[in-house]
Formats: C-alpha cells, structure tokens, sequence
C-alpha cells in the first residue's frame, strides 16, 4: 500500500494536533492517544495499554512519526487483510508469547467490557450474561463497535479528519 504525499502531510497534521493536544513537546503520550480516543485522560485501560505498546515500537514510552503512520497503516480500508490480523493478533497476545492463550482473550474481553461499562449496557434482561439478540441491540444503538479494524477517513486522509481531532481540546 502506497501513501501519497498529500496523506502523509495531512498524517503529519493530525500527528501535531495529537502530540500537543497535552504535552506540548511533538511526541504522542499514551495520556494524549487515550484522550484522542475515549476522550480521557484518566482511568485505567487495558486495550488502551495494548494498542500504545504496539504503536510505540521502539519501546520508549512516546509515539514518533514514523511509528505512528507504520500503525495507522495497519487501520486503513486498503490495508491488507494479512496485516489487520497480524495486528489483532498482537494485540490479544498479552503475555508475547507468539500464541493467544484462553486467559489473555478472557483477560482483554473482561477489560474492554468493564473498561467502557459495555457489559451493563448490553446485558438487557441482567442475568449476567448478554445472549446474542441482546448483542445485536447493543451493536445496532452503538454501530461503532464493528468499526475496530477499518478507519474509512483514512480512505482519503487528506480531506477528512475524525471530528474529535480539530475540534476538541484539552480541559485542565
């Protein structure tokens, strides 16, 4: 998949605008990934800590430019589908076994459920289950849960932005 250079200046844009939405110092915090994606920056989030470590390839502690357009890569509708599942396989792989084992699956899907009280919401009838006609009237309130994988902005990043970007900014 090639990139243009139109893409890859308005990436830029959208690099700085995060990298300075909290610490102004040109570099992606976790705290500024968390902030751009849930819109906040407090509370723990395991899918949060997951996606920021396979963002952050060098492994010290920010988001640099290159590895912030690398990983957005993986997101884009034209992205191969190879790619896509070598990312979500990364990404439940806790431990960095090189193997999905059953606890690191409970482990991420409890924290996704719990961290975004998704489980409460869907869980209509409360009896500490969600069948599958109570999953579908989740999805269908909130479609963006099938979204994950594929960011159709990306399609033509150079013309539109995720709202949250241009138009949010920091509360102290």
């Amino acid at each position: 998949m090639t990139v243009s250079v139109n893409e890859v200046e308005a990436l830029y844009e959208l690099y700085k605008k995060l990298s300075n939405s909290i610490i102004k110092d040109g570099l992606i915090h976790k705290e500024e990934l968390q902030f751009a994606l849930f819109n906040s920056r407090v509370g723990e989030n395991l899918f949060l800590d997951r996606v920021f470590d396979l963002f952050d390839e060098k492994k010290n502690g920010v988001i640099e430019f290159d590895e912030f357009i690398h990983a957005l890569s993986v997101f884009h509708p034209h992205a191969p589908m190879d790619q896509k599942i070598d990312f979500a396989f990364r990404l439940y792989d806790l431990r960095q076994t090189g193997f999905i084992e059953r606890e690191e699956v409970r482990q991420m899907v409890v924290a996704i459920l719990s961290e975004s009280d998704t489980f409460a919401d869907a869980d209509a009838d409360k009896d500490g289950r969600i069948n599958k006609e109570e999953w579908k009237a989740f999805v269908v309130r909130h479609p963006t849960l099938l979204r994950n994988m594929t960011l159709p902005y990306l399609k033509d990043v150079t013309t539109v932005f995720p709202s949250f970007i241009f138009n949010t900014e920091v509360e102290d």
